[in-house]
């Protein structure tokens, strides 16, 4: 018995890809081309980098891939890399972040403990040996997690405040106002 397939796997990924897409909403249009430094993508560069992102994993499981010393890195980065730099307007990223997600999300949720359980062997320069499917299809959302970070202190720096930070401090102050009524 698992405790967390494919549903939950799903429904974890659709909580990470709506809080992606509620900072792609909060973030003004003109700042979609803002880049902190020269050496990362802008704004939007990244959005579209996050709403790509899980294609990869789609095409490794979808495809059954099962030996990751086949696939031809270069070649899916150079797609991958060519799709991110096609022009897109703030109303164009918001709705392929959401129709990318809804199609991974429903992937996942589609899958079952004995195909999450297949190992995978991987390359020696990600350090060899076996990983589980589960164990790679956890990675989406970790990166989306990491590039969402570098999202919400973009918007620090863009004089915005983050909406889970606004929810937390929401929070805080109704805890501090039932406090003070007891």
């Amino acid at each position: 018995m698992t405790y967390y397939g494919g549903k939950e796997l799903a429904a974890a990924f659709r909580t990470v890809r709506g809080n992606t897409v509620k900072i792609a909403e909060e973030i003004p249009e003109d700042k979609y081309d803002f880049r902190p430094t020269p050496d990362v993508r802008t704004v939007g560069k990244m959005l579209v980098h996050i709403a790509l992102a899980p294609s990869f994993a789609f095409h490794v499981h979808g495809n059954k891939i099962s030996d990751m010393t086949t696939i031809n890195f270069r070649e899916m980065m150079q797609k991958l890399g060519a799709e991110e730099a096609k022009p897109r307007s703030k109303a164009d990223i918001i709705a392929f972040l959401k129709s990318e997600g809804d199609k991974f999300a429903s992937f996942l949720e589609g899958l079952s403990d004995s195909f999450l359980a297949e190992q995978m062997t991987m390359p020696e320069r990600a350090g060899g040996g076996t990983k589980t499917r589960f164990e790679m299809l956890l990675s989406p959302k970790e990166h989306e997690m990491h590039h969402r970070g570098q999202l919400m202190l973009v918007e620090r720096m863009l004089g915005l405040v983050p909406h889970l930070t606004r929810q937390f401090q929401e929070r805080m102050a109704q805890t501090q106002t039932q406090g003070a009524t007891r």
